[in-house]
């Protein structure tokens, strides 16, 4: 089947050269501050006007030019792209903290926000100049000189750690690999051998070969009946950039507690007394203690379901000699445990559920509950695995988005969602929304299709909210557009919000096609899928509430903690929340990529905090019917239309008629009954 080409113009990704674009982003940059040196004091509101709107402009240029190579650097990064990259780095952020310290500039939106004019701006335009102004004092415009100065060295100096420690946990991921006897793949299914086979191949071996990227390492993890092996694999896995690994010259201990440091002196000439005051001052949440109450009484509620599914599994695996059960035991074990409770295992149902299948009822379900098509187009991409898709309202189209699923080489961990490009809609543009939506899945094994397990089907739906949430967007403003300015513990609603599709039978019926078969789910898989939902609910929230209590402890300590601080905070958290002991080698946040390289700095507590709108948001399509299209179409209007033009909690508020409740996450969990 051919393509029909793309309708929106998109990068060529064949052509570029990472040091024109290089020079290409420096020269904006040149003239961002050439623009910056000719701001004058606001005389009237039309020249103030103009010169908010010149820096919009800007915005919207260097976000796209600098999004092709800030995503190429994740995804296919090299020696030359990553040395670009770094180089750039500083240059961008004390152009940006220049911006943000400019009190001319600061006082033309101020001007604007204090004239009668201003109520006469669209929307999206006035909650922007809000945002901006808001933003304008976290940046220090309201400093001294010498302060403006610490302030500008001091975020300089982060964004580059935060790269260093990125760039440590992939090159210890990738540095690591073990080859496999044999005997040692005893357990796993052939298609686990078959991944570990290629892995082995990519590493110019003649056997299977272990690695630390997430596919290999779960497979071993949940399958493998060799416990050394999986002692080995995990010691491995938890050391990974700190002082224990086999490469210690990747240990990222002294960045933390860099990053840490600087993050206090950041807070402290702002005026907040901890680095976690400053972070929930752009977000919903009331305060740092009510964000801890929240966090400890979720642990609360989640420890005795918790206790009772540990005391299940250590019991299970008596049963093969294990008195105490170990960290290295814990998936392998529940995965048994799972088939034996519920005769459900992930590999059954990965048959089930081949790749294209997924993705085109993916597509379905969104065309469903929103009224909008999702086509593949042909563009031109950076590696034979991505594909670009546009979406489609009335025979418009309104977006589009590039899948990037599988792991590989050279890409970084996890799964995400960038906004490449914003909606603009003014009198000069008409502007649509294009976002990167990126997943490390298991690659496709020789001439099968990828086949997905159904934890990556949620990660799957998960990143899809998030596109949708950019993409849907009717704030035509790029600093409110999609996920801009939305209260950081809010945009994971849509996220999350998504994954319940992935739970539900008619959801489950369009992504389910058997690979040989052509079958949907069978019902006693699907049967099996349901009984199993609430495995483990327990000890999962307890292991989220941790790093959440951690990463908020961590930036509300003072003085501020070090390298053995913080490991002791981590620890305490740990006697707190958690009901299993972790071993003492465990070096988990050397590898906390979230809170060191990623935005959720004293603010990884909004997975949980966001769960809570999720489930109460989907609590109303439990009623009204989960392919309600007029459900769907309100969740679309009061929600991911509005972006950060209206407060989160408004927003919510908007939707469901009231304040969120926690009853139906309670439910979502396992833990109460639906009456």
């Amino acid at each position: 089947m051919t393509l029909a080409q793309a309708t929106l113009p998109l990068p060529q990704f064949s052509d570029l050269n990472i040091h024109t674009l290089q020079q290409d982003i420096e020269k904006l940059l040149g003239q961002g501050k050439q623009q910056l040196e000719q701001v004058q004091p606001a005389k009237d509101f039309q020249q103030a006007l103009n010169t908010v709107e010149g820096f919009d402009v800007f915005e919207n240029n260097f976000s796209e030019l600098f999004g092709v190579l800030s995503h190429l650097n994740a995804v296919m990064n090299t020696p030359e792209l990553r040395e670009v990259y770094q180089t750039l780095l500083p240059q961008i952020s004390d152009f940006y903290t220049q911006i943000g310290q400019n009190e001319t500039l600061y006082q033309n939106y101020q001007y604007l926000a204090d004239q009668t004019e201003f109520q006469q701006l669209r929307p999206a335009l006035q909650s922007a100049i809000r945002h901006a102004i808001k933003d304008f004092k976290l940046s220090g415009v309201a400093l001294p000189a010498n302060k403006k100065a610490e302030f500008a060295k001091n975020a300089a100096r982060l964004s580059q750690l935060s790269s260093d420690f990125s760039n440590h946990v992939l090159d210890a991921t990738q540095a690591y690999v073990l080859p496999l006897e044999e005997s040692q793949l005893q357990g796993l299914p052939e298609s686990s051998k078959a991944l570990l086979k290629q892995y082995g191949q990519q590493k110019g071996l003649t056997q299977a070969a272990a690695t630390l990227d997430i596919p290999a390492y779960l497979a071993i993890m949940t399958y493998a009946d060799d416990r050394q092996l999986r002692e080995t694999l995990y010691h491995a896995y938890t050391t990974r950039a700190s002082e224990l690994s086999d490469h210690p010259e990747f240990d990222n201990g002294l960045l933390m507690q860099e990053i840490l440091q600087l993050r206090q002196a950041q807070a402290k000439l702002l005026g907040f007394n901890t680095y976690a005051e400053l972070s929930l001052a752009r977000k919903m949440a009331p305060g740092v203690e009510k964000v801890r109450e929240f966090l400890l009484d979720l642990a609360e509620k989640a420890k005795t379901p918790a206790k009772a599914e540990f005391a299940e599994l250590q019991a299970f695996a008596a049963k093969d000699g294990i008195d105490t059960l170990q960290p290295w035991d814990t998936g392998y074990y529940a995965e048994k445990l799972k088939q034996q409770n519920f005769n459900l295992s992930q590999e059954a149902l990965k048959p089930y559920f081949p790749i294209n299948k997924v993705v085109s009822g993916l597509f379905a379900i969104a065309e469903k509950l929103y009224g909008i098509q999702i086509v593949e187009k042909q563009a031109d991409l950076w590696h034979q695995d991505a594909k670009y898709y546009e979406v489609e309202e009335q025979g418009k189209v309104i977006g589009g988005f590039y899948f990037d699923l599988y792991a590989r080489d050279s890409k970084r961990g996890g799964a995400w969602m960038s906004g490449f490009r914003s909606k603009v809609k003014d009198q000069h543009q008409d502007q649509k929304p294009v976002a990167f939506m990126v997943c490390n899945f298991a690659p496709p094994v020789g001439d099968q299709p990828a086949q997905l397990t159904h934890d990556e089907i949620t990660t799957l739906f998960h990143e899809f909210g998030h596109g949708l949430h950019h993409i849907l967007t009717e704030a035509d403003h790029i600093g409110v557009a999609g996920t801009h300015a939305v209260a950081w513990d809010a945009v994971e609603l849509p996220s999350q919000f998504m994954e319940f599709w992935a739970w539900e039978a008619q959801g489950l019926d369009l992504i389910s096609a058997h690979i040989e078969s052509g079958e949907p789910l069978a019902k006693d898989l699907l049967d099996a899928l349901f009984a199993a939902r609430y495995f483990q609910t327990g000890m999962q929230t307890l292991r989220q509430v941790e790093f959440a209590l951690f990463d908020l402890n961590i930036h509300d300590a003072l003085p501020v903690p070090n390298v053995q601080g913080i490991q002791h905070i981590l620890d305490d958290v740990r006697a707190k929340v958690a009901i299993t002991k972790t071993p003492d080698y465990n070096r988990f946040q050397h590898s906390f990529s979230h809170i060191f390289a990623g935005g959720y700095a004293a603010g990884y507590y909004s997975y949980k905090w966001a769960e809570v709108l999720a489930s109460d948001a989907f609590d109303r399509f439990e009623q009204e019917g989960v392919f309600n299209r007029e459900t769907g179409q309100a969740f679309r209007q009061s929600i991911l239309a509005v972006g950060g033009q209206i407060e989160a909690l408004d927003a919510f508020k908007q939707f469901r008629g009231r304040e969120p409740k926690i009853d139906a996450l309670l439910r979502h969990n396992g833990w109460t009954i639906k009456n």
